[in-house]
């Protein structure tokens, strides 16, 4: 094992932190991007290089890793589907166990969970879920670093994470790893989701890792939803590797539109919010999306600093 690691930790699901890990997190992250925006050199991971291993494409998860990693000083490998093929050419474990030897951190965007998780179980350094079919940790981070951004009071300590306890996310629309990680966030963090999904693409508690059942209420119309809500928030009707369901999904999610009249029985200063790529006029209104109420280029930006913030948890601890 590599010096410095004993302690060494993954991040695979919202459920691998507690609580108060996150209220460092987040405040880490609020530091970090006041630093980026005052222009101040910060290089706490200088001769760390991460690899970032690609099964599936993606423009915001490169982008935010690969910068936020050359802005705190380290370097990046970047890796696709015909450069790595996770266990096809050769298997998950010897993969992890050679890459692993060669660098100091892993992102991993793939498709089934349990890739990654075999992943990191023959790593010696840390290893980040970037997406998987069920999880995608990273945008949960970047949606909540925002909300507090917009609606959270600044102590001594930092983002008062207490503001989140009783508040009411609405997501509308399938019950895909966007959905499970959010209930996983409302499980550790205290607030509730509201969701609403089509009949045949439900959440599964099971999948989703959740213990207490009310941490979330389910609805069949999405406007029931959405009354109430301190956010709105949805991801597109067919995600990456289904594709062949697109059609059938297009009739099912019809009425699960976010719209102006969703926007307005939410509380009136709700925010909405979007993990991107967005179609307009399918998911989510162009009036809604390009509306007072939305922060989803805040909350786009918020992926770098708070996976910056991640990164340097994972490699370095605490500081200070």
């Amino acid at each position: 094992m590599k010096p410095g690691y004993s302690l060494m930790r993954h991040y695979l699901q919202f459920k691998d932190f507690r609580a108060e890990e996150y209220a460092y997190l987040f405040e880490r992250a609020r530091v970090i991007k006041q630093r980026f925006k005052n222009y101040e050199k910060y290089q706490p991971l200088t001769d760390r290089t991460l690899a970032m291993i690609f099964e599936k494409a993606s423009t915001r998860t490169r982008v935010s890793f690969e910068a936020g990693m050359y802005q705190m000083g380290g370097s990046v490998v970047h890796l696709t589907t015909g450069d790595s093929q996770l266990g096809r050419s050769e298997p998950i474990e010897d993969s992890a166990r050679v890459i692993s030897r060669m660098v100091d951190l892993v992102m991993i965007r793939t498709f089934e969970q349990s890739k990654i998780e075999r992943f990191a179980a023959h790593s010696r350094v840390p290893v980040i879920n970037g997406l998987t079919n069920e999880f995608h940790p990273c945008q949960i981070l970047a949606d909540l670093l925002t909300y507090l951004e917009h609606r959270a009071p600044v102590n001594a300590s930092g983002y008062d994470l207490n503001c989140l306890k009783g508040k009411v996310v609405a997501w509308v629309g399938d019950g895909n790893n966007m959905a499970n990680t959010w209930l996983q966030a409302a499980e550790i963090l205290g607030f509730t989701v509201h969701v609403s999904t089509p009949s045949g693409y439900e959440v599964d508690p099971a999948v989703a890792g959740v213990r207490d059942i009310g941490c979330y209420k389910v609805f069949k119309n999405p406007l029931d939803a959405c009354r109430g809500a301190h956010l709105v928030t949805t991801d597109v009707w067919t995600s990456m590797g289904y594709e062949a369901e697109n059609a059938e999904r297009l009739k099912a999610f019809a009425d699960w539109c976010v719209d102006a009249e969703m926007m307005a029985a939410a509380q009136p200063d709700a925010l909405f919010m979007h993990c991107l790529p967005a179609h307009r006029g399918e998911e989510v209104t162009a009036d809604v999306i390009d509306g007072p109420q939305s922060v989803v280029w805040d909350e786009a930006e918020n992926r770098m600093h708070v996976q910056k913030a991640l990164m340097e948890y994972l490699l370095l601890g605490r500081i200070g």
